[in-house]
């Protein structure tokens, strides 16, 4: 993916405004990796930022952010990242990861689409060599 000063601006600020508005942003520990995740509506991202990464902006459309970093070094990991969506009558849902690096910065981005006030529960598989953990979480997404 391209990356450019620019966008890299626009994303922080993007997770540091959903961050602080919507209090989203949540992490585990897991090993030896703290794991911080975030779900929040698409159009939270601005046309720009959502071009950039490919994420189509839409009032049905969720990202899901991961990033992972060494929880003693709080370095960014590369890892190799999938998991599902689960909605309450059962449906699954896989989701597509999409590394994005942005300097010293690693996230994956995924899109899960919803209806107003549908309610997720995230299984998400996170290794890197032997280090094999799992993330759950969930998150009920609501039609602005």
């Amino acid at each position: 993916m391209k990356t450019s000063g620019y966008s890299a601006l626009l994303f922080g600020l993007f997770t540091l405004l959903a961050s602080a508005q919507l209090s989203a942003e949540q992490m585990k520990q897991l090993g030896n990796w703290d794991v911080h995740y975030m779900a929040l509506p698409a159009t939270f991202l601005t046309p720009e930022v959502a071009v950039e990464y490919g994420i189509q902006r839409s009032k049905f459309n969720g990202v899901i952010n991961i990033s992972v970093l060494d929880s003693k070094t709080q370095q960014a990991q590369q890892v190799a990242i999938s998991g599902i969506a689960k909605d309450l009558f059962g449906r699954q849902r896989q989701l597509e990861f999409n590394q994005v690096t942005e300097g010293d910065a690693v996230y994956y981005l995924a899109t899960v689409p919803y209806q107003n006030e549908q309610l997720y529960n995230f299984t998400i598989n996170v290794g890197q060599g032997e280090q094999q953990q799992q993330l759950t979480f969930s998150h009920t997404f609501f039609v602005d």
